[in-house]
Order: structure tokens, then C-alpha cells, then sequence
């Protein structure tokens, strides 16, 4: 009779739970298939001829993103210190499109070049917030890095049979001004990490991955990398050490007066730098195009359609003009988002800045343990490390944008760690006694 009812109860209960069991499992699959699709992504994300890889990886996190959204089966937000500048921003290049002189090129850099980076940044924000996510997406960028620089060193000087004496880069892979943009930033992560890290295994890879990423920033001997390593490890040690930045500074500047070939790279003639020429012929379109810009597309202001550089660099003062042909790009990040979305476009871009400096400044000054504060000085100086390289080359697209956007990501990260601690701090101490 017992062996009866129990046939009876479960006759329809039984298949409902498995089917519910086997959701959950499809859902929690999904879920955790998001960050691993992601941290591929950004594995990638230097390695020359893996498009193919990343563009899947990418657009399948977005699709599922999508679905879970759809079905309401994840929390996923858009709240962000960044979110207004983003939106702005956005909006405004949105706008300029219809005045853009490329129309074709601006629609595709727009998708391809703005809103694919945001979404980066908000997949990011949201499936690496905690601190072992963090964590490990650091190793990712690490790894990455050194990957690209210890196997492009070995192709570059070993497979190719290049000389010593030449820089170090891939006209068609990865450009010599840009390889920086990733190894500094894996640089600074690795010695972060060195410090946290405990186990000795962990640590000898750090080191290992460190010797790679600076090789390989070293033997560019690119002026934007090489000036950006220095002022990012300074600020990465100035609050740990005084004397080790004093000697790091000592060292650079011994370096940089007894190496023939840094000696070599840092001449103190700019008044020939070729660079000057390069803004200053950029600053004459922008002249021309004062509110909107040329327009978002990249490829527009090398496109002879479109802008005829030869009559702006006219116009540059006899002894900073181009000469022996005219660089088809601005060379220089700031002046690149100027002259693509006009001045208004620029201080808009420029604000994405300062709600970084100020977020960055609240975790250092105010951050709730020694763990958020150590993380905001990294954060920081990747930050520096980037920004002074966008001095002197185009990082608003490819690698060194992911780059950009993935700190920007960081030290939101870093921002909601803090709140949490500072919620649950404030709920502890608030919490009444037992007894009373």
C-alpha cells in the first residue's frame, strides 16, 4: 500500500524536478561561460591572426548576455561613475555622424570602435567583481602579454634573423609605438601581483612573464613606451619606496646618457620631431571643423577624398612642416578624438578622464584596507603608463583601447569592492548588541 502512494506521488513531481535540476545546470553553464569567453577575449587581444577567435568569443558573450537578460536569469548593470560621461559621449558621436565626410567609415568605427569597447568594459564590470575574478583576469592580461612578447621576440630576432639593433615590432601585426600599451600594463600587473601572491610557483612565473613584457617594451625602443614605463613605474613605487624612485629615475637618466641606442632615440633637437609637424597639421583641420569634427571614422583623415593633408601642413609654420611625405594619422590620441568629433566631442572624452582621477584618488586616499588602496595605486599607474603613451600614438582602437577600457573597468571593480566593504563595515557597527 506505502509502495503504492509513493508510485502515485512522484508519478508527475519526479520528471519536473529533473527538468528544473537540468535548467539550473544549463543556467549556471551559461553563466560562467560568459567571464571564460571574456578572458579568452582578452587572452587574444595581442595575439596577432586570432580575429577569428575573438570575434566569436565576443559576440557569443553578448548573444548569451542577451538570452539571460531575455529570460531574467542574471543582474546585470549599467551602473557605473562612468556611465554618464559613456552615454554622453556616445551621443554625441552618434550625432556626428550625420556630418561626417566618411559616412561609411564613421558608421562601421562607430560600431567597431566605440560601442564594441563599452560593451568590453560592462561584460567586465560585471562578471569580474570580485576579488579572485579580478585576480585572475590580472594573470589573463599577464600571460597574454608575455606570451606575445616572448614568442614575437623569439620570431622577430631568431626566426626572421633580425639584428639586435632592430626595433622590435610588426608593421602588419602590431604596430612598434603600440606593443607598450599591453607590456607596460602587464608590467605593473606582475609586480602587483608579485607582492600578493604567495605561492613560490606563482611568483617565479610572475618574474619570468616581467622579463618578457620589459624586453619586449625595451627592445621597441619607442620614446612614448620607454618615457610611459619610467613615469608609470615611478608612480607605481612612489608610495612604497622613495628611495627605489630615486634610483629608478638615476638609472633611466644614466641609461638614457650611456646606451648609444637610447642616446640615440633621446635627442634633445625636438625641435625637428617630426611629431610637432603631425599636431600641429592636425590642429589646422580642426580649425576647419571646429564642432563636429571630420566625423568618427578612423580612416578619414588619411583618406585623400576626403582630407587633403598636403594643404594644412601648408599652413603649419615653415620650420615644423612635414617633409618627405605626410603621416596619414594624428599620431596622438587627444588630437585623433578632437579632430574626429570636433571640440565638444573632446571634452566630453576628456571627462571619462577626470571621473578616473578623481574615482582613482578616492580608492588611494580613502580606500576601506591596505588590499583596495594597493590596488588603486596599480590601477593608477597602469592608468599614467597609458596615458602618456596616448601622447604620442593612436590608442582609440585595437589592443591598447582594450587596454584603456579594461583599467577604466578596474577601478570601477575597485569602487563597488569598497562600497561593499564600507556597507558591511557600517552594518557590523551599527548592528545592536545580543542582550540588549
Amino acid at each position: 500500500m506505502v509502495k503504492i502512494l509513493r508510485n502515485s506521488f512522484f508519478k508527475y513531481p519526479v520528471p519536473q524536478i529533473e527538468r528544473f535540476k537540468a535548467n539550473e545546470r544549463i543556467l549556471a553553464v551559461l553563466k560562467l561561460s560568459v567571464p571564460s569567453l571574456m578572458g579568452i577575449f582578452i587572452f587574444f587581444t595581442p595575439i596577432p591572426h586570432t580575429t577569428a577567435i575573438k570575434e566569436i568569443c565576443f559576440y557569443l558573450s553578448v548573444f548569451i548576455v542577451f538570452l539571460l537578460l531575455c529570460y531574467k536569469k542574471i543582474d546585470f548593470s549599467f551602473k557605473s561613475p562612468f556611465t554618464l560621461p559613456f552615454v554622453l559621449f556616445t551621443i554625441w558621436a552618434f550625432v556626428g555622424l550625420f556630418f561626417a565626410l566618411d559616412k561609411e567609415n564613421s558608421i562601421h568605427d562607430f560600431r567597431a570602435h566605440l560601442l564594441r569597447y563599452l560593451c568590453v568594459y560592462y561584460l567586465l564590470i560585471n562578471f569580474f567583481n570580485s576579488p579572485n575574478r579580478l585576480r585572475i583576469l590580472s594573470w589573463i592580461i599577464i600571460v597574454s602579454a608575455a606570451s606575445f612578447s616572448i614568442g614575437g621576440l623569439g620570431y622577430f630576432y631568431l626566426v626572421l634573423g633580425n639584428p639586435i639593433s632592430e626595433r622590435f615590432g610588426f608593421s602588419e601585426m602590431m604596430n612598434i609605438d603600440l606593443i607598450g600599451f599591453v607590456t607596460i600594463f602587464a608590467m605593473l600587473l606582475s609586480l602587483h601581483l608579485f607582492r600578493l601572491e604567495e605561492s613560490v610557483y606563482y611568483k617565479g612565473t610572475l618574474v619570468v612573464c616581467l622579463l618578457g613584457t620589459s624586453m619586449a617594451t625595451y627592445f621597441t625602443m619607442s620614446r612614448g613606451s620607454l618615457v610611459a614605463a619610467c613615469i608609470a613605474l615611478i608612480a607605481f613605487f612612489c608610495k612604497r619606496s622613495k628611495r627605489l624612485v630615486v634610483l629608478l629615475i638615476s638609472c633611466s637618466l644614466i641609461a638614457v646618457g650611456t646606451v648609444p641606442a637610447l642616446k640615440a632615440r633621446f635627442s634633445p633637437d625636438l625641435l625637428k620631431e617630426m611629431r610637432i609637424g603631425i599636431n600641429l597639421t592636425t590642429l589646422e583641420i580642426l580649425k576647419d571643423y571646429p564642432i563636429t569634427g571630420i566625423g568618427f571614422g578612423m580612416e578619414t583623415y588619411g583618406n585623400k577624398k576626403f582630407i587633403d593633408l598636403g594643404k594644412y601642413n601648408a599652413r603649419v609654420d615653415p620650420r615644423y612642416q612635414q617633409r618627405g611625405g605626410l603621416i596619414s594619422a594624428p599620431h596622438n590620441s587627444f588630437a585623433d578624438v578632437a579632430v574626429r568629433t570636433g571640440i565638444v566631442g573632446f571634452a566630453l572624452f576628456l571627462a571619462v578622464y577626470v571621473v578616473f582621477v578623481r574615482l582613482c584618488w578616492s580608492i588611494i586616499r580613502y580606500g576601506k584596507d591596505d588590499y583596495i588602496r594597493d590596488w588603486g595605486v596599480c590601477v593608477m599607474a597602469a592608468f599614467v603608463g597609458v596615458f602618456v603613451q596616448e601622447l604620442f600614438a593612436d590608442g582609440m582602437f585595437g589592443p591598447q583601447a582594450i587596454a584603456l577600457y579594461t583599467i577604466l573597468a578596474m577601478i570601477t571593480i575597485l569602487c563597488h569592492l569598497n562600497s561593499e566593504l564600507v556597507t558591511t563595515t557600517t552594518s557590523s557597527t551599527t548592528k545592536e548588541p545580543e542582550g540588549v
